[in-house]
């Protein structure tokens, strides 16, 4: 089986993959949701989905730093990274342990051909496509419920607290943000995480304030209001950065959100 992976890379399989380690949260949760738990025999301390996984499943790092050794004693047959999650020094490690298949999402349409790609490595490509679909029809429900899709209202995205940092354009996040029917007050700042201070949260409608990395929460949001005449939201942020199927889950909730900010 011949394969090119989501950074152009081509890997070449003799068999189906059955060990499988993955160090990135959202495909962890694909990959369980596919049906391949059992095939799953190494993880990062980050991989959540399933709440009981992380006391079945070896784990073997975060995702910025790995216990090499201990993978290599897990005889993966394939190691699964992302671009974004993992470091170019982890991949170039890891290849001497396995193959390694990097990913690269910054659309919908990538989250849906890594889906894909998944299910032909992996021999679920029933599986694969039932989730997909699911995804695309949850995303035409959500749209069918916005009753003004026009692009006007603006949205900074909140990721981290000291500096205050944003998300910028060419990310996963920016493109749900402008699928959502927003503009991302910030894709034209440099970086695709800028720095922000406060002089730049004026002209906002809204303050989107993440979950995670930073674990923004309610005592946050008083803070900010005093910054900006922006409505300050907490938001979740597994539904606007998780691009496996958990997108399943993320466009209701969408729609949830929207009414909230009575859309």
């Amino acid at each position: 089986m011949h394969i090119v992976d989501q950074m152009g890379r081509s890997l070449t399989f003799d068999h189906t993959p059955v060990r499988i380690v993955s160090l990135v949260p959202s495909q962890t949760e694909l990959l369980v949701d596919l049906g391949l738990q059992s095939s799953l025999v190494g993880i990062t301390k980050f991989c959540v989905h399933p709440v009981t996984l992380r006391n079945e499943i070896s784990v073997v790092g975060g995702t910025k730093q790995v216990h090499f050794d201990k993978i290599k004693t897990l005889e993966p047959d394939i190691i699964l990274c992302n671009k974004e999650e993992n470091t170019e020094e982890m991949v170039r490690i890891l290849q001497d342990i396995a193959t390694v298949h990097l990913s690269d999402v910054k659309a919908l349409q990538d989250a849906h051909n890594l889906i894909i790609q998944y299910g032909t490595i992996f021999n679920v490509t029933q599986r694969a496509t039932a989730i997909t679909t699911r995804i695309k029809e949850e995303q035409e429900r959500f749209r069918e419920s916005i009753t003004n899709p026009i692009k006007t209202l603006k949205v900074g995205y909140f990721i981290w607290q000291e500096p205050l940092m944003v998300v910028g354009d060419d990310t996963f996040i920016h493109h749900l943000i402008e699928e959502l029917g927003f503009v991302n007050a910030y894709k034209n700042k440099e970086g695709r995480y800028p720095t922000v201070y406060e002089e730049d949260l004026k002209d906002l409608d809204y303050v989107f304030l993440s979950s995670e990395p930073f674990p923004f929460s309610e005592k946050h949001i008083e803070a900010f209001q005093k910054k900006t005449t922006a409505q300050v939201v907490l938001v979740d942020g597994e539904y606007f950065s998780w691009y496996g199927s958990r997108l399943i889950k993320a466009f209701p909730y969408f729609t949830s959100l929207s009414k909230r900010l009575k859309l």
